[in-house]
């Protein structure tokens, strides 16, 4: 979905053509990238809330939906991270690109690379249905996460081990 910017006032600007996005997309505007949000929806106009630096746009700049609402990721490295509003590493960010933080950088909110030890507390056979624990991960030595079997898993405990994962590594295979 892409719409155009006909207002721009600071943080906020009206996009025409914007019909069919929903309240609360997430939104990147002009060629920049800027992030922002809609936060009111009028006819094919919505009101976004940019988190970035508007300085320099104008009318008529390109603003395309994600479909997606504004969101953190939850997983190990974020309470061991500093983070800004809109969950971008600073660390980072700093590393890559300096001091200041150049508009619409988008990088991984948490480090797709680095392993953490799982510990499973469910095992092979076991039956288990959304939410329940299927084992955890330490990030630190009073942080525990939890990981839980996902929102339309259900079923039986097909594959489980302890191990070294990554955030985006398969820990588990339930047969739903």
């Amino acid at each position: 979905m892409t719409g155009q910017t006909v207002k721009i006032s600071g943080p906020l600007i009206i996009a025409e053509g914007m019909a069919d996005a929903k309240l609360y997309d997430v939104v990147r505007v002009s060629e920049k990238g800027l992030i922002g949000e809609i936060i009111e929806l009028r006819g094919d106009k919505a009101s976004i809330q940019v988190y970035e630096e508007t300085a320099g746009l104008m009318p008529g700049e390109d603003v395309f939906s994600t479909g997606e609402p504004l969101s953190a990721e939850l997983a190990p490295g974020l309470i061991t991270g500093i983070f800004d509003g809109i969950q971008r590493p600073l660390t980072t960010l700093y590393f890559q690109y300096g001091d200041r933080i150049s508009r619409g950088v988008s990088v991984n909110n948490l480090d797709r690379q680095k392993k953490w030890k799982f510990i499973p507390c469910v095992k092979v056979g076991d039956n288990v249905k959304v939410g329940d624990v299927l084992g955890t991960v330490n990030e630190t030595e009073i942080v525990e996460h939890r990981i839980l079997v996902p929102q339309g898993a259900e079923g039986r405990v097909l594959s489980i081990q302890e191990g070294e994962y990554t955030i985006e590594e398969t820990v588990a295979e339930i047969q739903t």
